[in-house]
């Protein structure tokens, strides 16, 4: 269960991201009181062979209540040579954050660079193929092939729409330390994609066919004293993702259709201390850049694609409480500059979970 209370120095409604044509979950969030995202999760072994997993998320937005299966998937258990095969629909394994819930995230929302390249969080239906190596330190090699259901994707008529390519690192450093590196490439074709538009600045809606590229790399650390992160411990994360966007852009209120070069790129970073038993407290940044070119300026000014001449940046501060595994309460503080006109937000949360849960990954 996830509740939340909001308030912003701007209308959430009007967000944009400049440079960037938003889908998905691309928005702040909701004003006032709210649900968040109810997550209801059935999950067991199937048999000696295989396991199971479905997730529903359920939310209520302009006053309406909409379910979403988030996740259901088969996944094989014991297949020995160090393969797994996931086959449904599931998170992608690009990134670190990709494939972590809202529930086990450490901030109330999304870093901006999620927000701009994958509205959220980036799933689709489809086979996920990992290769764990028989090595000291962790090696993960993995293949995912989808419908492109999801954004940034929308080619779902019988075709291959995304194609994701994962290799991941991992180890110790004695007995107080360990790291995580991951590299991940998504390759995701476009059939009349729109984005999100701002009512004030009277754009032309735009539509873009094409396929683009997303290469990204991550980094993870983690400290505890001996091990024991009971007390104290340490969480350093950033990921770096670049956006290569080519095709047409057809302007529904002007002829003819644009050539778009886009070129786009966004990175955050984010420390999180537990000081004290239960007691946590963490600070991120986040920042995109986008520098799109088309053979019409109209594509930049009128359909959105252009920067406007900004780059926009966040800072984020956050402190929780826990008092078990089972619940968090949280207190969250942005200063976003996404666009010129910047929103101081604040937001406080609560996170329950009903019954036993599942680990998180590291």
């Amino acid at each position: 269960l996830d509740g939340r209370y909001g308030i912003f120095s701007n209308d959430p409604d009007a967000y944009r991201l400049p440079g960037f044509q938003l889908g998905g979950e691309s928005g702040p969030g909701a004003e006032s009181f709210n649900l968040g995202e109810s997550e209801l999760t059935a999950s067991a072994n199937i048999d000696d062979r295989f396991y199971g997993s479905f997730t529903a998320a359920i939310s209520s937005e302009n006053g309406e209540t909409e379910i979403e299966i988030e996740e259901a998937y088969l996944e094989t258990v014991g297949l020995g040579h160090g393969f797994t095969i996931r086959a449904g629909r599931s998170f992608s394994q690009l990134g670190y954050l990709n494939n972590i819930h809202v529930h086990a995230q450490d901030f109330v929302d999304f870093p901006l660079v999620y927000r701009a390249m994958f509205g959220g969080q980036f799933s689709d239906d489809g086979v996920q193929i990992r290769w764990l190596a028989p090595t000291i330190t962790f090696i993960e090699l993995g293949l995912e092939l989808g419908g492109g259901n999801d954004f940034p994707a929308s080619r779902g008529s019988g075709s291959l729409g995304s194609a994701v390519g994962t290799l991941t690192f991992g180890g110790d450093i004695g007995v107080s330390h360990s790291w995580q590196l991951g590299l991940s490439y998504l390759h995701a074709g476009v059939d009349d994609r729109t984005g999100g538009i701002h009512p004030d600045e009277n754009l032309i809606v735009s539509s873009f066919t094409g396929d683009e590229d997303i290469p990204g790399i991550d980094l993870v650390y983690k400290w505890a004293p001996a091990g024991n992160l009971t007390e104290k411990n340490f969480k350093f994360q950033a990921e770096y993702f670049h956006r290569n966007e080519d095709g047409a852009v057809t302007l529904s209120d002007a002829p003819g259709v644009t050539s778009l070069n886009g070129r786009q790129s966004g990175w955050y970073a984010q420390g999180i201390y537990q000081f004290i038993r239960r007691w946590r407290a963490g600070l991120r940044y986040d920042q995109l850049d986008a520098n799109n070119t088309g053979s019409n300026p109209a594509v930049l000014t009128a359909g959105g694609f252009g920067d406007q001449g900004y780059t926009p940046r966040r800072y984020s501060a956050m402190i929780d409480y826990s008092y078990s595994e089972f619940s968090r309460f949280r207190l969250q503080i942005n200063h976003d500059e996404s666009y010129p006109d910047a929103d101081d937000q604040i937001f406080a949360q609560y996170i329950v979970s009903l019954g036993a849960h599942g680990a998180h990954a590291f």
